[in-house]
């Protein structure tokens, strides 16, 4: 069983998906993290994040099991990875790889913003999560302090629609639901909500195809 599940930056759609991964038991890919990992390798050999010949030379040689979450989830990088993203040779560069995973034997569940689009337009179950800027920005805020980050709420409000309009807007892949996509709007659901209705989500597209 393949689970895509995409939304834009903080809406919850990489908590949904660890958990709905734990659940079903199935391997877990945050697609974002590939995009961060590409970018945080341009960071450190001092490229520019623009510089689109770099940046794919990083994307083909990155593995999955290099990436490291608490390292790739700091402060600005999630900007700089949107950037890099928007680069159409990254993507194809990262497509194969995201692909490998998702159809791995026995399925999984993948998040990130064309999961349901590119990666797996097959998948058995695709979810787009939403909720309002403020709430996302407020979440997003919420945890960078919670990290020790000094950054105030109007800054991060500005980042999540800054990459919004940039995830939307690029011509390769952009951010919008598949036609066959299940909407679920976060902005008044807790996680614990939020979890019950994306399960309901997919025990009801298992139950319609058998439950395989």
């Amino acid at each position: 069983m393949i689970i895509a599940i995409d939304g834009p930056a903080a809406s919850g759609k990489g908590t949904l998906a660890r958990r709905l991964a734990a659940h079903f038991k199935l391997p877990h890919l945050d697609t974002g993290l590939l995009y961060r990992g590409v970018a945080r390798a341009l960071l450190d050999s001092k490229a520019s994040l623009d510089d689109a010949a770099a940046a794919t030379i990083a994307a083909r040689v990155l593995k999955i099991s290099s990436l490291d979450p608490v390292r790739l989830k700091t402060k600005g990088l999630g900007e700089a990875a949107s950037r890099v993203a928007a680069i159409p040779q990254v993507r194809e560069a990262l497509l194969a790889l995201q692909k490998d995973f998702a159809h791995q034997p026995g399925g999984a569940v993948l998040d990130g913003r064309d999961t349901g689009t590119v990666i797996a337009p097959d998948a058995d179950v695709k979810i787009f999560i939403e909720a309002s800027a403020e709430v996302r920005a407020k979440r997003r805020h919420k945890e960078l302090v919670a990290a020790g980050e000094n950054i105030r709420y109007e800054d991060v409000l500005a980042t999540i629609k800054s990459r919004d309009t940039r995830d939307s807007g690029r011509s390769i892949a952009p951010l919008i639901p598949a036609k066959d996509a299940v909407l679920l709007d976060t902005t008044h659901l807790d996680i614990e909500a939020a979890f019950r209705a994306a399960l309901s989500i997919v025990e009801a597209a298992r139950a319609g195809r058998g439950r395989s």
